[in-house]
């Protein structure tokens, strides 16, 4: 039951890109502010789109880099892609 459950939140989590094996992902109809989810092994943290600010979560101090350096250069198409999924439509990839 509980793989059931991890492949149905998996489901609703796309994958919008790759940085340096770190998938950068978002939820469906997530709460605000605006982030997305950044994961590796069992590795997850949670980084605002606006301030770039980590909600929660950690990651290994060099992947963290790569993912806000990523993200601060992807910043507007983030944004987009946060619109699209909250309106359930899906994401394109950056």
């Amino acid at each position: 039951m509980l793989a059931d459950l991890e492949l149905d939140r998996l489901a609703d989590m796309p994958t919008i890109a790759i940085v340096d094996g770190v998938k950068i992902q978002l939820f469906y109809n997530d709460h605000g502010p605006a982030h997305f989810h950044a994961i590796i092994g069992g590795e997850e943290v949670l980084i605002a789109i606006r301030s770039l600010e980590v909600l929660r979560g950690t990651l290994p101090p060099g992947k963290l880099r790569h993912v806000t350096d990523w993200a601060r250069a992807h910043q507007a198409e983030l944004a987009l892609n946060w619109i699209r999924v909250q309106d359930n439509e899906a994401p394109e990839s950056i």
